[in-house]
This record gives C-alpha cells, sequence and structure tokens, in this order.
C-alpha cells in the first residue's frame, strides 16, 4: 500500500512537471526566452566541448547514492553549471544539485 501511495505522488509529481515547460515558454513570450531549452543546448554543447560531465555520468554517480528514493529526473542550470536532480521518498522530495563539471555535489536540500 505504501509503495501504491509513493507510486501515485511520483506520478502527480511527474504530470506537474510536465507543463512547467509550457508555462516556461509563455513566460518567454514576455521577452524572456525559452530558458529550458537554452540551458539544454548549453548543457549539450559544454558537454560537447569536454567542459561539463554529462547528464548520465551525472546520474550514475549520484542515483546509486540515494538509495531507497525513486529518481524523478533532472534540470541543467547553465547559470551555475550544475545539474539539479530530483528525488522522491515517502512523499518527501529531496534535489541534489551537483557541479556538472566535476560530479560533486553541492547541496542536498529538501
Amino acid at each position: 500500500m505504501r509503495k501504491l501511495i509513493a507510486s501515485l505522488a511520483a506520478a502527480a509529481l511527474c504530470a506537474g512537471g510536465l507543463t512547467a515547460p509550457a508555462a516556461a515558454q509563455h513566460r518567454g513570450d514576455r521577452g524572456r526566452g525559452d530558458s529550458s531549452r537554452s540551458d539544454q543546448a548549453t548543457a549539450r554543447e559544454e558537454m560537447n566541448a569536454g567542459r561539463n560531465m554529462s547528464s548520465r555520468d551525472i546520474e550514475r554517480r549520484i542515483v546509486p547514492q540515494m538509495r531507497g528514493s525513486d529518481y524523478l529526473g533532472f534540470e541543467y542550470d547553465s547559470a551555475a553549471s550544475a545539474y539539479r536532480l530530483k528525488f522522491i521518498k515517502e512523499g518527501q522530495v529531496t534535489w541534489v544539485d551537483v557541479d556538472a563539471r566535476t560530479g560533486r555535489v553541492l547541496r542536498v536540500s529538501k
């Protein structure tokens, strides 16, 4: 039963996250630009240039450290050159910020 509740909570969070790009895109109409696409492109460029680790390499390092948590995905912050990985465990969301260059954990926040 507990797993069912956790799965439903994760699904609800994922569904809510799917609307975020549309909201970001809407804000772009007011002159801000579509930062989500820009950050993804920047992450790819930095990785291809050898300055950043790939998201898969980051995931391979971090996900196993979060035992018992379900991994929900990541975001890339080009200004900070950092990945933000999102996990959920027993209904509580945890964010792990990771330096994109070194793979070092910068901060864990709940």
